[in-house]
């Protein structure tokens, strides 16, 4: 259970709906995410069943409005979710987000209504599992350089490329494919059963091994037009619409990460003794777990007042720019402050903070690198500046 925070429980749930979701994703996590979290880290596996609990929840679709079968809540919401999850299970949370945000709300809000009528239902029981294919073996951040194409084919189109460590790969019966179509990019729906549509096998990573990834491989995949998601060269607009709370859940795991972290290192302090003191008494351990504190502390108020200006109608880039950049590092700082508190404990597995360094690497890497937000940044304030 989390340690108590500095900040007004309204900024964190400013609802009683708020307040129920976090209630209730603590108790799952306690019960369902916490006893099989380190197992499926062990053996890079995920655990499949677990997210259709998730389904059963109502939480596969925890941004889609009621009317459409999902929980009708807003960007907080998914900020509770991905924070709660991550506090035991990085890895886990990150499949979430890839099923729920990078494929269903991604999707959801760029669909026509026949397209949700046909995939949503699947989607938010879990019985399909969504995943999203943007990056290639040689493009990553130069979105705009991505080589799979995309021709049209009579009443079909036919995309040809590779996609690469796309998250819920090994295991998603539905892709999310970004192409170029006369170099402008484009979003398909691509399902797994198409002919000439199939998967690496997975690929072995650092950390977030509860989650798998592989490499997608369209060798000229026939789609229907009726897959077209959104308007031919909308890609951008579709792509750029969900980065947002994408951002937002990446940056909510990594508070989840620090807030385990900070648990783990305190209570040891606590509980260790070295000269007949508790080592909690020395000065260099009360700086560790004091500035791990003061980072949690200020990603959450970041993070918080942030994910309540964005929806799918108000944009905040920057806002969401600079709350991943701060949180993917300060949360891997914490998560190292960890390992050191503990020394050799802190190496080894017992107590999982090595897990939770690894996993807060990825962070910094994914959803936007910290190289890419600080240029997003500098780019959007020298804007205003010549305003």
């Amino acid at each position: 259970m989390p340690l108590p925070h500095s900040i007004d429980d309204i900024i964190c749930n400013p609802t009683e709906e708020h307040a129920m979701l976090r209630r209730t994703l603590r108790e799952f996590v306690r019960r369902k995410v916490e006893p099989q979290a380190e197992e499926h880290d062990r053996l890079a596996t995920l655990n499949i069943g677990l997210l259709r609990e998730l389904g059963e929840l109502g939480l596969l679709g925890v941004t889609i409005p009621e009317a459409d079968g999902g929980a009708g809540m807003d960007s907080l919401a998914s900020v509770i979710v991905h924070e709660e999850l991550a506090y035991s299970d990085p890895g886990f949370a990150l499949a979430y987000l890839a099923h729920s945000l990078l494929f269903v709300n991604n999707f959801f809000y760029s669909a026509t209504a026949e397209q949700r009528r046909r995939y949503m239902p699947r989607l938010l029981t879990g019985e399909w599992i969504g995943a999203m294919g943007m990056t290639e073996p040689a493009v990553g951040t130069d979105v705009l350089g991505m080589r799979t194409t995309v021709r049209k084919k009579g009443d079909r189109y036919v995309v040809s490329g590779r996609k690469t460590f796309i998250t819920n790969g090994p295991e998603a019966d539905v892709f999310i494919v970004y192409a170029q179509l006369d170099e402008r990019i484009t979003t398909f729906v691509v399902e797994r059963r198409f002919p000439g549509f199939s998967t690496s096998e997975k690929i072995a990573k650092m950390g977030m091994r509860a989650s798998t990834m592989c490499e997608l491989i369209l060798d000229d995949v026939e789609v229907p037009a009726e897959n077209l998601l959104g308007s031919e060269g909308g890609g951008i607009t579709n792509m750029m619409r969900n980065l947002e709370i994408e951002r937002l859940g990446l940056a909510a795991m990594s508070l989840g990460i620090a807030n385990r972290c900070l648990d783990v290192m305190t209570r040891y302090a606590v509980d260790r003794s070295a000269f007949k003191r508790p080592i909690a008494e020395f000065g260099q351990i009360q700086r560790y777990i004091g500035d791990s504190y003061a980072k949690a502390e200020a990603i959450r108020s970041l993070l918080y007042s942030v994910a309540r200006t964005v929806s799918p109608i108000h944009r905040n880039r920057l806002g969401t720019d600079a709350t991943k950049l701060f949180a993917a590092t300060a949360a891997k700082e914490v998560a190292d402050a960890a390992v050191q508190v503990l020394g050799g404990y802190g190496y080894c597995t017992e107590y999982r903070v090595e897990q939770f360094l690894r996993d807060a690497k990825l962070i910094e890497i994914g959803g936007g690198t910290v190289e890419a937000h600080q240029k997003n940044i500098t780019r959007d304030l020298t804007k205003l500046i010549d305003k």
